[in-house]
């Protein structure tokens, strides 16, 4: 324990990275698996190995710290398991970035040397981010740190895939998918964003063979035509009921396609007939397999229109809409062109218009999972918090479609199925295969697409613990507690998380799932690189200190919503810092002589101290009541609360006068004893939330232990609920608080004591202010206090106020000097005429009123308004005076 006082000047840098080292030399983040202990566990959502850290993180990683420190003290075996994801698309993105500025390419490279450059770049920068959660405080078991692609998550990975393949829940199939032209790669539904884009409806002539009649059909996508296999007009659609079974011929191209009637048509679309193209649409794919239709591929890709295009192969696909377009106008295919609004896609990690297209992938049969996914949660063994986005996590899976697991990427997991090159076997195996089973070739090549990022983290609660082995840890901490994550990836990850771990964790991964919104910037926009809005935590940590930035984004918090970043708030969490820091260096300098063995007893206890401890001892069971409900942030305001306003502003102030007394013992060693149990008590409420600072004050106070990280939380303090103290001195602050209200109204000067006459209904309240009128004389500058029963007569000539149960009077005289006072209100209204006169004089000034801007104009009426009102005030207050 380190005796002498802490610093003058609260500075984070001097101790936040001791304390954080000191933690992890002494192993306190560490747990093994303890039977005998309850288990609470976390796994932390791992960031991509390529990020730094943003706001959210921070946040998303402070809630999580403060609910492992918690448990931590209340002696539960905890576990917070820490890792970072490969994150497929984005890694890969990072490394071919950094190939083109060397001016070459993945295939230049060949798929070998690529992926030990992105090992490589996984070892430069992926330690950065864990670097960056241990600067927030971050209390994870680091020595349990896994990656999405370590050896024992890609077994498990293995494991599943073919678990699943055997199971007949993972096929290959033709399938449209959303094909991203720039990543080159399949994105499954939930990696596309979409947005309302002004585009065109181009109506197109399509002849009814054999005839002069013309069939009109409206499309936003004219380039795709080369693969128009039919045309489609819905089945109760009078306008077209003869034509249906004919046969038209495709401009351009000159094909023969059917008309046909399916349900699926919007007969009040365009013109109620729409050409269908079923290798580039989704729709149409449907249209396509219910209807026996060609899909004719007319796209590649890469975005570039393909060598059964005639003159336009090789175009990039907007191009190509350019050129066809003219030549359908010069044709006389054309017929009109409208504007219109619709969704378009984008790849959300590039956005690139994202061009559906048929490829053959593979595919996660999703219905038979989501069904107990969904039972899980309306049983209620997995809860949300706030409980409105269990509909939303409902509503997805009852809708779910097959999930499309394969990526055309390298960085990944690599899809465990071998391809036989003479006799056509797919194998799919758990180890690698060198011979087919069925012919006993050696001619077997290795599917060269890796597995959906997801796929991997869907196992991340298990996986970690070291399924598919029967650890001691899944058997400890499996199910976790909670998943702390944003409303964001709830389909992404949470549901997929929920599937997995009931179908091969046996049970669900988490019992509750702790949903938290957006940080936002101060004017409510999403932080994103293209606003530069973002703001780096690690640059607010560098210069407030950890815990100002814990403390700022917990208050203020609640689950489910999103939040603002203010700098004035970052800056409100530093003055709490300081005040807690300079309260403490109060106690410390007042030590001396200070008995570790000294209990008071009853008769001891001041009702200042009996307040104190009752108002300590009712937030410890307040916050811990919040912790449990998930209200983080509340219980975050309580402590600042009870710190700041009660504990600092009253408390320390009614102690100085027992601390500054040597001569007397007893009471100077019962106030250091409420002081020192009240402030170490409420350094451990405090720890969860910011971990440093109250570290370094708890090693400076006398304390018991190693660190405060494992002091027990404060439970069963139920002895200090004092209700009949708590009442007495609300009624006494009440009554200083209105008597210095009552001070400043006249402007009495600071120093200069006052007499206070109180009078009171009831005698029980009297006696309780008798024995404590010392709090008015240090508080409230009160001499001499008059304490007037219910029937002695109540003064004449002094100003009033009333609290519950007190009447409050000050006396004029002596009060104030009238003459002073109201020479001052003179000068103050001479003053405030000189203004009006000038305000006024602009007012009137036709030239002002033509020639400055409205708000101008209108702030001088404010101004106007307001000093008028300042008038009527010094006014008043000169009559009141001058009938004293």
């Amino acid at each position: 324990m380190e005796e002498n006082n802490i610093p003058k000047v609260y500075d984070p840098k001097s101790f936040e990275k001791k304390w954080y080292e000191y933690w992890e030399e002494n192993q306190l983040f560490h747990a093994e698996a303890d039977k005998s202990k309850k288990p609470y566990s976390i796994v932390i959502p791992p960031p991509n190995v390529t990020g730094q850290l943003h706001m959210g993180h921070a946040l998303d990683n402070t809630l999580q710290d403060i609910l492992i420190r918690w448990r931590r003290m209340q002696g539960y075996n905890t576990l917070w398991m820490p890792g970072c994801d490969h994150a497929g698309i984005a890694t890969q993105a990072k490394v071919e970035a950094a190939l083109r500025e060397e001016g070459t390419t993945r295939y230049e490279l060949g798929r070998e040397k690529f992926l030990e450059r992105v090992w490589a770049w996984k070892e430069k920068f992926g330690s950065r981010i864990m670097y960056q959660l241990r600067t927030l405080g971050s209390s994870c078991d680091w020595e349990r740190e896994r990656f999405t692609m370590d050896e024992g998550c890609s077994n498990a990975v293995r494991e599943v895939f073919v678990s699943l393949y055997e199971k007949g829940l993972i096929y290959q199939g033709t399938r449209i998918t959303n094909w991203c032209p720039s990543c080159n790669t399949a994105l499954s539904d939930i990696e596309v964003e979409h947005e309302t884009e002004q585009g065109h409806l181009w109506h197109l002539r399509y002849q009814v063979e054999g005839t002069e009649q013309y069939v009109e059909i409206a499309t936003t996508r004219p380039e795709t035509m080369f693969g128009d296999t039919g045309v489609a007009v819905h089945p109760e659609d009078a306008r077209y009921k003869a034509l249906v079974g004919k046969t038209l011929i495709l401009p351009v191209v000159n094909r023969r396609i059917p008309l046909f009637a399916d349900e699926y048509v919007d007969p009040q679309f365009g013109t109620g007939a729409v050409k269908v193209t079923p290798a580039h649409d989704p729709n149409d794919f449907e249209m396509g397999q219910r209807h026996k239709l060609e899909q004719i591929v007319v796209i590649e890709n890469n975005g570039t229109m393909a060598e059964n295009t005639g003159k336009y192969a090789g175009m990039d696909r907007y191009d190509c809409r350019k050129q066809l377009v003219k030549e359908l106008a010069e044709t006389g295919v054309l017929v009109s062109v409208e504007e219109h609004e619709h969704a378009v896609g984008h790849c959300s990690r590039c956005h690139t218009t994202v061009e559906p297209l048929v490829s053959k992938q593979w595919f996660v049969k999703m219905e038979s999972l989501a069904k107990p996914a969904i039972e899980a949660v309306k049983d209620g063994r997995i809860q949300f918090v706030p409980e409105r986005f269990t509909k939303i996590y409902c509503n997805w899976l009852e809708n779910i479609r097959d999930w499309c697991i394969s990526r055309q990427l390298w960085w990944g997991h690599r899809i465990p199925a071998w391809y036989c090159e003479d006799c056509g076997e797919t194998i799919v195996s758990r180890t690698d295969v060198t011979t087919c089973p069925k012919c006993g070739s050696k001619h077997l090549h290795h599917d060269e697409d890796v597995l959906d990022t997801w796929f991997s983290s869907g196992l991340w609660p298990f996986e970690t613990m070291g399924w598919p082995e029967q650890t001691e840890e899944l058997k400890q901490f499996y199910p976790t507690s909670v998943l702390v994550t944003g409303y964001d990836i709830i389909f992404f990850w949470v549901a997929r998380m929920v599937m997995m771990g009931l179908e091969f964790g046996k049970d669900i991964p988490f019992h509750h799932v702790f949903i938290h919104g957006l940080v936002r910037d101060s004017q409510g926009r999403k932080m994103s690189k293209s606003l530069g809005n973002g703001i780096d935590p690690v640059e607010v940590v560098d210069k407030y200190g950890a815990d100002t930035l814990r403390f700022m984004l917990i208050t203020g918090n609640t689950p489910g919503n999103d939040m603002r970043f203010y700098w004035e708030r970052v800056e409100s969490a530093r003055n709490f810092a300081n005040k807690l820091w300079n309260a403490s260096r109060f106690m410390l300098m007042n030590l001396e002589g200070f008995d570790k063995g000294f209990v008071p007893q009853a008769g001891d206890f001041t009702l200042a101290d009996r307040w104190i401890l009752s108002r300590y001892a009712k937030t410890a069971a307040a916050v811990t009541d919040n912790l449990e409900k998930f209200e983080l942030g509340e219980a975050g305001r309580m402590l600042y609360e009870f710190i700041w306003n009660e504990l600092c502003d009253w408390y320390i102030e009614l102690a100085k006068s027992r601390l500054y007394d040597m001569e007397t013992e007893r009471p100077r060693k019962t106030a250091q004893y409420v002081l020192g149990y009240v402030l170490e008590h409420t350094l451990r409420l405090l720890h969860p939330f910011m971990p440093f600072i109250t570290e370094e004050i708890w090693q400076h106070i006398p304390h018991e232990g190693k660190s405060v990280m494992i002091a027990a939380w404060p439970q069963n303090e139920a002895k200090w609920f004092d209700d009949a103290s708590e009442a007495h001195m609300t009624a006494i602050m009440e009554t200083i608080k209105n008597v210095r209200n009552m001070r400043a109204e006249v402007n009495a000067a600071p120093g200069k004591k006052s007499e206070v006459i109180l009078h009171f209904a009831d005698e029980d309240l009297r006696g309780v202010f008798a024995v404590n009128e010392g709090y008015l004389t240090v508080l409230a500058a009160a001499q001499p206090v008059t304490l007037l029963a219910a029937d002695d007569a109540k003064p004449e000539n002094a100003m009033a106020s009333v609290v519950k149960g007190v009447e409050i009077y000050l006396p004029f005289k002596g009060l104030i000097d009238v003459e002073k006072e109201t020479a001052r209100l003179n000068k103050e209204l001479d003053n405030l005429e000189k203004e009006i006169k000038r305000v006024t004089g602009k007012l009137s000034n036709q030239g002002f009123l033509a020639k400055a801007p409205a708000e101008v104009v209108e702030k001088e009426r404010e101004k106007q308004k307001g000093f008028e009102e300042k008038k009527a005030a010094v006014e008043e207050r000169i009559q009141y005076l001058a009938a004293l």
